[in-house]
């Protein structure tokens, strides 16, 4: 009896330590992660995808003649 109860405090001892370990790494990343900036003006030759000047009728054309 006497070793069930000493294995199941290690097992606990054992998990708690990877949890805390989990969560502090889970920690590190989020403040690492925290200042980078996703949407800054691209920098380079960009191009723009997307054009305004089209109709909803030329992409719907678009769309049903390609399949898009």
């Amino acid at each position: 009896m006497k070793r069930v109860v000493w294995d199941t405090i290690k097992v606990f001892v054992i998990f708690i330590a990877c949890t805390f370990l989990f969560y502090f790494g889970l920690q590190m990343m989020h403040a690492e992660y925290e200042q980078f900036h996703r949407y800054d003006p691209p920098e380079g030759p960009s191009v723009k995808v997307f054009n305004n000047d089209e109709s909803i009728i030329d992409r719907l054309n678009i769309f049903f003649r390609l399949g898009e």
